[in-house]
């Protein structure tokens, strides 16, 4: 397993997942980051940098001109590998599995053999110190990378995550992870689990907001208003209109069998 220490961070920390080839989304986190004066190497992404949406290449630069810091998400190590999917974990046969051929597609054909390079030298998981805290940083889970792990999951699930993790780098206050998509925090015995959610697709709430999380004298999850509008034409312009296009004006995914029932919409 990958490690980096980050060491101690001082000062307000910026966490997100998912940019998912969201450019538009990307570009006003960065703006963010720079209103509130939080540099490059107090920055970091749980990855997917490339999925859903129409940019992968220019997201993966604008990603690495910032120099934020980047946990390796699925998408990331399938590209590394020249895999033939996602990895994502979706069930054969789901709406996900089946929707994810044409976006992988996409971003395989557009994702250089140098950006592969530098996908396959991610981390695995980030460690950091802040605000007298010990932070570990990783995408899904310890046990599988693209394990879906939900505010509704049973603690006994984020509990084994957390043994893994204290196993691997030792004890820590606070697991910071993606994937799912959904952001939130739980207490798992001493330790919060902190999903930062995803900036490149919302959380299927009804609203076309993203979200990410500040380290600031606590955890507070934040909503990113972003111009979501031009993401949708550049999908649509590239031909990615198998329904995650519709997701970015509506809120709601195409894909909600991924989801636990408590998390699906009453009514559209």
């Amino acid at each position: 397993m990958n490690i980096a220490d980050l060491g101690k961070l001082t000062g307000p920390v910026l966490i997100f997942g998912g940019p998912y080839s969201n450019l538009q989304a990307l570009e006003r986190l960065r703006d963010v980051a720079a209103r509130h004066a939080i540099a490059a190497g107090n920055v970091i992404c749980t990855g997917d940098v490339v999925a859903y949406c129409a940019d992968p290449a220019a997201t993966v630069a604008l990603i690495r001109d910032w120099g934020c810091h980047v946990v390796a998400g699925n998408c990331e190590k399938q590209l590394a590998a020249g895999a033939m999917d996602c990895g994502c974990g979706f069930e054969q046969g789901s709406t996900c599995d089946l929707l994810s051929a044409g976006w992988y597609a996409h971003a395989d054909a557009q994702v250089t053999p140098e950006a592969r390079r530098w996908m396959g030298s991610l981390p695995d998981m980030a460690i950091f110190r802040h605000e007298g805290a010990r932070h570990a940083v990783i995408h899904g889970g310890l046990t599988d990378i693209s394990r879906f792990l939900w505010p509704v999951s049973p603690e006994a699930e984020l509990a084994q995550e957390i043994a893994l993790i204290t196993s691997a780098a030792g004890p820590v206050d606070r697991v910071l992870a993606g994937h799912c998509g959904v952001a939130f925090t739980r207490r798992v015995g001493a330790v919060d689990w902190v999903n930062a959610g995803v900036i490149g697709m919302p959380a299927n709430d009804g609203t076309p907001r993203t979200a990410y999380a500040m380290l600031d004298g606590g955890v507070h999850l934040r909503a990113l208003e972003y111009d979501h509008a031009a993401a949708h034409r550049a999908m649509v312009a590239t031909g990615l209109t198998q329904g995650y296009h519709a997701a970015l004006l509506s809120g709601y995914w195409p894909s909600e069998d991924v989801l636990p029932p408590s998390l699906r919409r009453v009514s559209a």
